[in-house]
């Protein structure tokens, strides 16, 4: 059974552009029949319902023949303490091994008599569970759905088997350098909380964890008030919300003893973690400071001050000619292979910074332009800049949500985070009304003189003393 899907989205891009799309052709002379603003004022309504249990029910009716339909639920690393870490993501392995009505087999054969996609994700404040099927098939998929999340078999033996499946996975992502260090990034920024918890958990945990573990878990905080159920495509939301009635109204939302988990408050600790092995022949490095949480009207700016900055890659073309200042500098002066910037944003806290990977001998001189990248947005932020940001956070916003799958996320995630679908239109008119100034104040804010969390990997030796790069985070000059 899969566990990702695939995003084809450029792919598809760059079969279009070969075949000299009438489509394009119209829009690069001008002559496309709906405008952006049309576009945005014709996005389709996400329609939301609470049944009694609290549990909700949100759909997008987006034309496409096809659906994705999945359950969000407000669960994850950050719910876990030093003893279940991985709890969580053990549980996403789990589910596609047989329910109490369907076994692994019967399991597999209904999805794939469908022809549809069963996929999981575990993050560190979300796990979702969603199918990518035909839309006359919904019915169907939301039964095999409820199947997953609320009858998951949890068999002694196959517990067994996925224990060394997960430690396996947990070997190959050490291999994955961008991983370990964004992981250790957020174990040294989130020191002594629960946000410093990687989403896989250590391997002494992937051994120890037994079926109570795991029946504890789903009994803590798969509760109907932190779930959703949510779908895009060719979806009629009365049908889905009847089937959500017939096939979630038991999902209890009581706490056994009234126990209800608290959300452990997160502190950021200003500190780094280097991980030095010579061996590797590229570093690894990323700097953050403490962003806004999902709700902060800061968010906004922020997103904007991100797209300012930009990402680079060495396949990207251009050189002197790109658009990011710090890009156009990575690519004159060779300092790295590539940046980029992120933003992850949490219920009450977030993480603003800047990863790149660069060889042993440019890693001072790239740290020294991605704060001083910072400080220009704090001081010198021009109109003309938030303007190009402000375009390229757009296409961004509307570009990922290129298929049923994104969308249906979208959805799924911000019923969790607002209570409700933020629409494109929404969002538009937040980034029309930032101003240079708004960034100026928001940057500095969040930036100017903060003491920053940094995480290196590789041969990182000459990586500037914390000190140092805790003084670059100011301008005695301002």
């Amino acid at each position: 059974m899969a566990a990702s899907v695939c995003r084809v989205g450029s792919t598809v891009g760059r079969a279009l552009t070969k075949t000299r799309s009438p489509i394009l052709l119209s829009l690069r002379r001008g002559q496309a029949s709906v405008s952006y603003a049309q576009s945005l004022a014709g996005a389709p309504e996400t329609r939301l319902t609470t049944l009694d249990n609290g549990f909700r029910v949100a759909s997008e009716e987006t034309g496409h023949a096809t659906c994705t339909v999945g359950v969000w639920i407000g669960a994850g690393s950050r719910y876990e303490s030093e003893k279940n870490n991985g709890t969580g993501f053990f549980l996403e392995h789990m589910a596609f091994k047989g329910t109490k009505k369907y076994p692994q087999a019967a399991l597999e054969q209904q999805v794939e008599s469908m022809g549809a996609h069963l996929s999981a994700y575990t993050s560190r404040e979300h796990t979702a569970y969603y199918i990518k099927t035909l839309a006359k098939d919904l019915p169907k998929a939301v039964e095999l759905l409820s199947e997953v999340v609320q009858s998951c078999s949890l068999n002694e033996t196959e517990i067994e088997q996925q224990r060394k499946v997960v430690l396996r996975e947990l070997e190959e992502v050490e291999g994955n350098l961008q991983e370990v260090c964004l992981d250790l990034l957020h174990a040294t920024a989130f020191q002594g909380t629960a946000l410093g918890h990687s989403v896989l958990g250590p391997s002494k945990n992937a051994r120890s964890l037994t079926r109570q573990d795991l029946v504890e878990y789903i009994n803590s905080h798969y509760k109907a008030p932190r779930m959703v159920l949510a779908a895009a495509g060719d979806v009629n939301h009365e049908e889905l919300v009847t089937l959500a009635k017939s096939h979630f109204n038991k999902v209890s939302f009581n706490y056994e003893g009234d126990a209800i988990p608290v959300l452990p408050p997160c502190r950021f600790t200003g500190s780094e973690v280097r991980m030095r092995d010579d061996a590797l022949p590229l570093a690894h490095v990323a700097i953050a400071v403490e962003g806004a949480s999902v709700a902060s009207p800061d968010i906004v700016p922020l997103m904007i001050a991100n797209s300012i900055v930009g990402s680079y890659d060495l396949t990207y073309g251009g050189g002197k000619n790109l658009s990011s200042r710090l890009a156009r500098i990575a690519a004159e002066e060779k300092l790295c292979h590539s940046f980029q910037t992120f933003h992850s944003s949490y219920v009450d806290t977030g993480l603003l910074g800047i990863y790149f990977v660069t060889d042993k001998h440019h890693i001072d001189d790239m740290m020294h332009w991605s704060q001083n990248a910072w400080m220009n947005l704090c001081t010198t932020v021009t109109e003309s800049d938030v303007a190009r940001g402000k375009k390229a956070l757009k296409a961004s916003l509307i570009g990922q949500l290129n298929g049923t799958t994104p969308i249906c996320d979208d959805i799924g995630r911000h019923v969790l985070n607002y209570d409700r679908r933020i629409p494109l239109a929404e969002w538009d008119a937040r980034i029309d009304a930032v101003t240079p100034k708004i960034v100026r104040d928001v940057c500095s804010k969040y930036i100017y003189d903060k003491c920053p969390a940094v995480a290196a990997v590789g041969p990182v030796e000459q990586l500037p003393d914390y000190n140092r790069m805790r003084s670059a985070m100011y301008w005695l000059r301002f």
